[in-house]
């Protein structure tokens, strides 16, 4: 198998599991523990959990990843207000955004990472490669998952995978026992 054959599953393996722990930790939430917001005018909670899934449609669908068409038609009939305090509906929303995400990483290799789609911004048409796009994504839910731990920890809100463990929800392999 050549390099460039790698899927690209193997390539983002650890994302799955940051995912699990975003999702941990918004499951179970209140209405009130989404709507809060450390000062007037800035996201609360919810709205930048939902932003997280939502924002995976938004760049997937430009590089036409499988299953995000179906995604961008089902957004357009959401109620964002709504799902912003909906902790089920914003869990259900990370889940199929994930699998949009995971069928896309299935489905690729390292050679696709290369391919571009056309986008035009301010004017300008860029040349954005799945590359781009695919960390573009990752650093968008971590970002968010970090502002996501500092307004959850504000509340007294434990979250042992985002706060403690740093989002890190599987164990590496061991090597060596303690005491080995």
């Amino acid at each position: 198998m050549s390099s460039n054959s790698i899927g690209l599953t193997s390539v983002f393996a650890g994302w799955e599991g940051y995912n699990v722990s975003l999702i941990h930790a918004i499951e179970g939430l209140t209405p009130d523990q989404l709507r809060f917001r450390p000062a007037e005018g800035m996201n609360s909670v919810g709205e930048i959990a939902a932003h997280i899934a939502f924002g995976r449609i938004d760049w997937f669908a430009r590089m036409k990843a499988s299953g995000s068409a179906d995604l961008v038609k089902r957004a357009a009939d959401a109620s964002k207000a709504d799902v912003n305090v909906d902790a089920a509906a914003i869990v259900e929303w990370m889940g199929l955004t994930w699998k949009m995400i995971e069928d896309t990483l299935a489905a690729s290799t390292v050679d696709d990472l290369t391919k571009y789609y056309e986008h035009e911004y301010w004017g300008n048409v860029y040349a954005i490669s799945n590359q781009w796009t695919i960390w573009r994504i990752m650093a968008h839910d971590i970002q968010h998952g970090g502002q996501l731990t500092i307004l959850l920890s504000m509340q007294g809100i434990a979250i042992p995978e985002l706060g403690d463990l740093g989002g890190h929800l599987a164990e590496p392999p061991i090597i060596r026992k303690a005491g080995e």
